[in-house]
């Protein structure tokens, strides 16, 4: 599991002596310790984008695309970190969907449960081991229903987002999802879609739907439509 801390990499005036990999980095971590002010200080939100960028870095393979998923997965930790402290309040139950490489089973279920929810729910998704790219059948079987998958991308697991979760749902990462008081856990036995024809994956997101509606009504929420 990929933790807070960062080994090597160190800036800015609270964790003097090294330099950024890369010169976004620095307006990154400014930009999120003014967002964060009276929340983290600046080493915290400094140690958090540099270990989200090493952690999206082992996996990446559009450079291209890595300051701005380093941007979105360092603002979610910080934000989920904040819950999990309660800085910052949860109007609506959070759900954590954990599967091996977050590029199938997980990605699935976190935007079937964006589309059903209607705004009554706040998702996230994570791999114990995260794979380099979505799978692309994953991807055709989601836009088929007229849902995007484009934004998505591969992430490694960490205990703040775990923190921050009302109920953790695991689909096949075995033991690697850590255990915290007050966190509900669900494991959905569900076929990894790795390497699948588009056909079985349509399986896959069939049961994934099925899923999410039974979750959405034991929370009290009745499941909209999909974009037609």
């Amino acid at each position: 599991m990929t933790d807070s801390s960062t080994t090597g990499l160190r800036a800015g005036k609270g964790m003097p002596g090294l330099s950024y990999p890369e010169e976004y980095l620095r307006r990154l971590a400014s930009e999120l310790t003014g967002k964060f002010s009276g929340i983290f200080g600046a080493e915290t939100v400094e140690r958090y984008v540099l270990g989200s960028y090493t952690g999206l870095l082992r996996t990446s393979t559009v450079k291209a695309h890595l300051a701005a998923n380093t941007t979105r997965f360092a603002t979610d930790r910080l934000t989920a970190l904040a819950q999990a402290k309660g800085a910052i309040e949860t109007p609506v139950p959070e759900v954590l969907f954990v599967c091996e490489q977050n590029a199938g089973r997980s990605q699935m279920a976190a935007v079937l449960t964006n589309a059903l929810a209607g705004g009554n729910v706040h998702v996230r998704s994570a791999g114990s081991a995260p794979a380099h790219e979505l799978n692309p059948a994953v991807v055709a079987a989601i836009t088929e229903l007229g849902l995007d998958l484009s934004e998505a991308f591969p992430k490694p697991l960490t205990d703040d987002v775990v923190q921050a979760a009302d109920i953790v749902i695991t689909m096949g990462c075995g033991d690697a999802c850590p255990v915290y008081p007050g966190t509900r856990y669900r494991d959905w036995d569900l076929t990894d879609p790795a390497d699948l024809p588009i056909e079985e994956v349509r399986i896959i997101r069939d049961q994934i739907r099925k899923n999410v509606e039974e979750l959405l009504t034991g929370l009290g929420i009745t499941p909209t439509g999909l974009p037609t």
